[in-house]
């Protein structure tokens, strides 16, 4: 356990790494080839959080400058996922998460419920949170591990399901991105897409990133916008000129920056990722295996930089009409393209499609959050992170995760209303969600 625990501290930029090299190495990859695409493969995640960093260091004071200049009284700060994931990791629960998500993954590839085989071991805090968050609800080990469990079945299948998506629009071919907020918040983006397909007009609208680059030609380039995005944060956060334009510069650094430090990581990986699923096809005769990997490598696309940069004023906008809402959006807002990844290869690009379902996806995390305020906080004190007899903490990624929360009111119910009303809605998005997998498969089996 000692080990493992090690491993962990190692952080994503070396654990998966480590991870990669001894699965090349297991499938027979060249010592140095293994090496050179693992060392790539840190590199590439050293450069993701360093602009992660970057953002966080430049767009979160503006954010609360906005939070303040409109007056809020929303009182539970926002950790974001660098707060909550090691809460997570410090929990009792987390060491044995790992080998339970492993194991679960084998399972399902051996009974061909999964074609994803999930080599992103530092991202199984997702799961490990469920279990965590269910074992503070009811004080039952037991019911903490059905939680890890059933988390990490949904995640592969989520995985699985949005297969064309991560090949077509991200092109990132036999690619999957099993976790976090990408991937079980994109069902929500399948509904609002079927419905706007029924509406005569709205279903016309589309803006891309393209096209308002082909429209707007020098203005429309990707950090052009950015820097106008940019620009909107400084004086929505009153900074003075000075300030505005090097906020308005440093964002649209980001959306150049992203992309760059993206290319490392599949450089490394798909001449690994070639070798495994070569291997494990000829293991299980044939099956068209996908690599898990952490919803990172999708924020170098420029419609989901745009996205998140929008999402940062706007997600703080809906708090404020979040009923009974006392979470400040803070510690994610400088990724939240995490949350709409997923959701922009939904809509093929579309801004105005995301622009909607974000709403709504963000509304959702944010009640969630809201809801969890009390089992997040008992869980940092639990693992002696938060110490101060009255603090609270909240986390809109996991926090407000939709299979937690409906897990946890499961086991142990405080809101009745709110279980049904979510584990309908959500029930409902991963079937057509299914559904939608199903009908792309057979339009891609009969082109072939």
């Amino acid at each position: 356990m000692q080990f493992l625990q090690y491993i962990i501290d190692l952080g994503a930029s070396v654990m998966l790494p480590l991870v990669i090299f001894i699965i090349a190495i297991l499938f027979g990859v060249k010592v140095g080839k293994a090496f050179y695409s693992a060392i790539s493969i840190g590199i590439g995640f050293v450069g993701i959080g360093l602009i992660v960093t970057f953002m966080q260091d430049s767009i979160g004071p503006a954010a609360t400058s906005m939070a303040e200049n409109f007056g809020l009284s929303l009182k539970v700060i926002d950790v974001g996922w660098p707060g909550m994931s090691p809460i997570t990791w410090a929990s009792s629960i987390a060491l044995i998460a790992i080998p339970i998500a492993v194991v679960v993954n084998i399972i399902m590839l051996v009974l061909k419920m999964t074609k994803v085989v999930n080599v992103d071991i530092w991202n199984v805090w997702h799961m490990t949170f469920t279990g965590a968050i269910a074992y503070v609800a009811t004080g039952n080990y037991w019911i903490g591990i059905l939680g890890v469990v059933i988390h990490a079945i949904i995640a592969y299948k989520l995985g699985d399901w949005f297969k064309y998506d991560t090949e077509e629009y991200f092109g990132l071919e036999g690619i999957a991105v099993p976790h976090g907020t990408s991937a079980y918040m994109a069902p929500f983006a399948v509904m609002i897409d079927a419905i706007i397909e029924k509406i005569p007009g709205l279903n016309k609208i589309d803006i891309s990133s393209e096209k308002v680059e082909k429209r707007l030609g020098f203005f429309g380039q990707p950090v052009i916008v950015a820097f106008f995005l940019g620009l909107i944060i400084g004086v929505l956060a009153k900074y003075d000129v000075k300030n505005t334009l090097q906020l308005a510069i440093k964002v649209a650094a980001v959306i150049a920056l992203m992309p760059k430090v993206i290319k490392p990581i599949m450089d490394g990986l798909l001449p690994i990722s070639e070798v495994v699923k070569e291997k494990l096809s000829k293991r299980f005769k044939g099956g068209d295996f996908l690599i898990g990997l952490d919803p990172a490598i999708l924020l170098g696309d420029p419609a989901v930089i745009s996205s998140g940069l929008i999402f940062i004023p706007l997600s703080i906008l809906i708090a404020l009409v979040v009923p009974g809402n006392e979470v400040l959006p803070f510690g994610d807002l400088a990724t939240i393209g995490f949350f709409v990844a997923m959701a922009v290869a939904v809509h093929k690009g579309n801004v105005f499609r995301t622009l909607i379902s974000g709403s709504v996806i963000m509304y959702v995390t944010i009640w969630i959050a809201n809801q969890s305020v009390w089992l997040t906080t008992k869980l940092a004190k639990t693992t002696g992170t938060l110490t101060a007899a009255n603090g609270k903490v909240a986390a809109l990624d996991q926090g407000g995760s939709p299979i937690t929360y409906i897990f946890t009111q499961i086991v142990h119910n405080t809101n009745m209303i709110g279980l049904i009303v979510i584990g309908v809605i959500y029930a409902i998005g991963l079937y057509m969600t299914w559904a939608r997998y199903k009908k792309l498969e057979k339009m891609h089996s009969t082109e072939e």
